[in-house]
């Protein structure tokens, strides 16, 4: 029989696992989870933002600051630090050690994120697509376009991926069986039988189309909605700030 694995050992193979995993995502940084890239409240005017040396609304600077590269807000005695701080655990300003210029987020004073965040910062070309801000131009955050992989301002990330997806084909049959469906939702762009659109995770509500048992989103007979092979959604959402509703038009090839 194989001998049984210590905990060391388990520890050592998810430390060498988180390892490989973290080479091979350098080249695919995921700029929503980024931490120059993440949300940030003001402490005196309250308003969410993009992590940001100054709030971008009242230009008062946060007590926390938050590092862009390593995303901590408390720099620990043991540390590869420029500045020495033996013994104390330095916060706030005490933290930081210069100011990127392309994120405009302050970097910690550890050696690493110093000598490393100016050259790998994923927003360094981050000109919205739409209307051609830059990090400085708004106070929102960043996000990609997950068709055309272009970036995108947070007030236009809904209208254009509405607009630019592109769908390849189209299926009616319910995801679950053969059985044609009746019920299709816009967001998953799934089609559910009768048998098969009820939820038990999410209420259906009374005179009301069941919802997705997929995301909860109000799906439409399918019936209703015209749609082909290859089928450019055209029509922009019609409720910007939650686009719960997409408008579909058939385009002849």
């Amino acid at each position: 029989m194989p001998k049984k694995k210590t905990g060391a050992r388990k520890k050592a193979e998810s430390r060498k696992e988180r390892e490989k995993q973290i080479r091979a995502n350098r080249e695919h940084v995921d700029v929503a989870k980024h931490p120059c890239n993440s949300n940030m409240e003001c402490d005196k005017c309250q308003r969410k933002q993009k992590n940001r040396a100054f709030c971008y609304f009242c230009n008062s600077v946060q007590k926390l600051p938050i590092c862009a590269q390593c995303g901590k807000t408390k720099c620990m005695k043991s540390s590869d630090c420029v500045i020495k701080h033996p013994g104390v655990h330095s916060t706030g300003m005490a933290m930081v050690g210069a100011v990127c210029d392309f994120c405009e987020a302050w970097v910690c004073h550890g050696r690493k994120c110093l000598s490393t965040h100016a050259c790998a910062c994923p927003l360094t070309d981050a000109d919205c697509i739409e209307c051609d801000r830059s990090v400085w131009d708004h106070g929102g955050r960043i996000f990609r376009c997950s068709f055309c992989q272009n970036f995108l301002c947070e007030d236009d990330q809904f209208e254009h991926q509405a607009s630019c997806q592109v769908l390849q084909a189209e299926t009616f049959k319910c995801v679950s069986c053969n059985r044609l469906g009746q019920h299709s939702c816009l967001r998953c762009k799934a089609c559910y039988c009768d048998d098969h659109a009820k939820s038990k995770v999410f209420k259906q509500e009374k005179g009301k189309a069941p919802p997705c048992p997929k995301c909860g989103h109000e799906t439409q007979e399918t019936k209703d909605l015209s749609m082909s092979s290859d089928l450019d959604i055209v029509n922009v959402v019609n409720d910007y700030s939650s686009w719960k509703q997409l408008i579909f038009n058939g385009i002849s090839p």
